[in-house]
Parts: C-alpha cells; sequence; structure tokens
C-alpha cells in the first residue's frame, strides 16, 4: 500500500488507515470476535495505522486493539483525549493530561504513546500557551512520542498548524466536506503537519448504501445525533441534512468508474489529495475493512469526477455546511 510521510514525525503510514470508533460504541454492538477480525483484516490488507480514543467505549476500543497489538507488533496507534471531564477550557492541565495518558498507555498496554491528540477542544484550548507546554511535558516524560489535535473547524486546524510542535490535525474531510482544501490541506502541506482525514463516507452516507427508508438502532448516533444532542453534529452524516445527502449520492453515483464501489469512489477521491497523510475510514467487519484497504490500489480518479464533486457540493451542500465548520 502507498506510505505517506507525516513531516514532523518522520514516520510514514499507509495512506488508508482506520478508525476505531466502531470497534467502541456508538454504531451498534460489535463483538470483540468481530473487531479482532476487523484488526487483522485490515493489517492484511496493508493498513499500518489505527486511530482511537480514550472515550470510544469507555476505553473499550483501546483495550481491543492493545490485546491486538501483542500479536501485530509495529502498528503506529493514535489516540485522543480531553472528552472524559467536561469540555472547559480549565480542565486542559497538565496533570489531568498525564492522567488521561497514563490510562490510554494502560489500556494499550505501551509504555509510550505514539501520537495523542487533543479530542476537539474548546477553540480557546487552541489559543492557550500552557495547554503546549503540557502537551511537550508528556513528550519529555516519554508518556507519548508526539501529539496532534483532532478538530471540528477549519479555523481550529489553521491554530494548530501554526504552532511548531504540532505533529498531526485530524478534520472531517469527505466529498461533502470540501472547506478544509481551501486552506487547511495547503498551510499543513508547506508545515509539515500531517492530515488525518476523518468521516471519510460522511456516516456511511457516501457508501452509497442508504435510502429514505434506512434507520439506525437507538444506541447509533445516527439516530441519537441527528441534531447535535449528544455531540458536534457535523460528526454524524458530517452535518449534511440526511435527504440532502442521499440527493447527493445519487448525483455522483455516475461517475463512479466502473469496478470500484461509491464507497471507494469516496475514499479515492480523499486520497487523491497529495497533503492528506491518511484517511480513516471505520469498518465493523473484516469485509468492510477490507474493501476500504483496497482503495489505495485503485486509480486516481478522472477529472470529471474530481469535477463532478465540486459542483454537487456548491449546489446542494455548500449552504448548510461551508460557513458553519
Amino acid at each position: 500500500m502507498e506510505k505517506r510521510r507525516f513531516g514532523r514525525l518522520g514516520r510514514e503510514v499507509a495512506v488508508i488507515g482506520l478508525g476505531a470508533w466502531q470497534l467502541g460504541a456508538e454504531w451498534g454492538e460489535v463483538s470483540e470476535d468481530d473487531a479482532h477480525a476487523t484488526l487483522r483484516a485490515a493489517v492484511d490488507a496493508g493498513v499500518t495505522f489505527l486511530d482511537t480514543a480514550d472515550v470510544y467505549g469507555d476505553g473499550r476500543s483501546e483495550r481491543i486493539i492493545g490485546s491486538f497489538l501483542r500479536e501485530a507488533p509495529g502498528l503506529m496507534v493514535a489516540t485522543k483525549m480531553g472528552r472524559r471531564m467536561p469540555q472547559e477550557p480549565e480542565n486542559y492541565t497538565l496533570d489531568n493530561f498525564r492522567a488521561w495518558t497514563d490510562r490510554s498507555r494502560a489500556n494499550l498496554g505501551v509504555d509510550t504513546l505514539d501520537l495523542v491528540q487533543l479530542h476537539c477542544p474548546p477553540a480557546a484550548v487552541l489559543h492557550t500557551e500552557a495547554v503546549y507546554d503540557a502537551l511537550d511535558t508528556l513528550v519529555q516524560e516519554k508518556r507519548i512520542a508526539a501529539w496532534g489535535v483532532s478538530v471540528e473547524t477549519t479555523d481550529e486546524a489553521l491554530a494548530a498548524i501554526a504552532r511548531p510542535g504540532t505533529a498531526s490535525v485530524q478534520i472531517i474531510l469527505n466529498a461533502l466536506r470540501l472547506k478544509p482544501l481551501e486552506r487547511v490541506l495547503p498551510a499543513a502541506q508547506q508545515a509539515g503537519v500531517g492530515i488525518i482525514a476523518r468521516v471519510p463516507l460522511a456516516s456511511g452516507l457516501l457508501s452509497g448504501r442508504y435510502d429514505e427508508h434506512t434507520t439506525f438502532g437507538a444506541d447509533d448516533h445516527r439516530t441519537y445525533n441527528r441534531h447535535g444532542e449528544a455531540f458536534d453534529v457535523g460528526e454524524t452524516f458530517s452535518g449534511v441534512d440526511f435527504g440532502t445527502g442521499l440527493a447527493a449520492v445519487r448525483r455522483l453515483r455516475p461517475y463512479v468508474p466502473e469496478g470500484m464501489t461509491m464507497a471507494q469512489f469516496a475514499l479515492r477521491w480523499i486520497v487523491d489529495h497529495p497533503a492528506v497523510t491518511v484517511v480513516i475510514p471505520g469498518a465493523r467487519n473484516a469485509g468492510q475493512a477490507r474493501g476500504n484497504a483496497a482503495v489505495a490500489g485503485l486509480p486516481a480518479l478522472p477529472p470529471e469526477a474530481h469535477a463532478a464533486v465540486g459542483a454537487v457540493y456548491d449546489e446542494l451542500i455548500r449552504a448548510q455546511v461551508h460557513g458553519r465548520w
């Protein structure tokens, strides 16, 4: 699989990674056996980067990955911290950072975490000097090897990229969320900051498997967070109204090359942007993991497909999301 470099980390990872939110919670039940099978399929297909968080299933995702690492050493695992307490600036302290990372180290069974990201903190946190000093201290103490941020907005991303210690920025980027292309990706590329593209399938909307009759379980955020009731609505269907998203997918489907699924089209669209270091689609089973990983071996989309994504965004999506995130 093609590998791309985290400039400030000096490490390379396969361009398709695995997002492990599904292995923890909020996407319906995934058994531990299914989770291990998903991880094994992804790694066997060339995936070298796993993304998780301390709140995914209250640590379940981290613990599953930790047990898997014993049979698959050498992977790069990124986790996130900061949502185990109210997201208030005063809670982003060195003492809390130590406690949170110590818990993640125990869950993952490692002495040093490869990459720790602030988990969509309040914007004020990204402008607080003491926060960056605390993160640097964690590196000095060898609790973590590097740090980055996961953000909701492009302005937050740009604030983090401007910091000399930022190794990565994780941001929503997909065919329904194009704003990061304007400033964030160019700034990250110039600074040598890795870009981790999350929610690449817009919570499954871009898989092409849903229609107006699709329903989700009560324990699935696509049911209970449609309007941002539990966390930022941008994390569910990328903040796009479900019906509008379905209409956008129908407009894009004719541009999917023969032999490629709609989901693979959506992932390939992201991979075609060289400033993206790694894209992290989730998977709930081995088949999904293999299908996602296969995207790295598919040819780049033709120019008319990229033009269609831009046109559909401008006509259907822009008004809903561009000014908000």
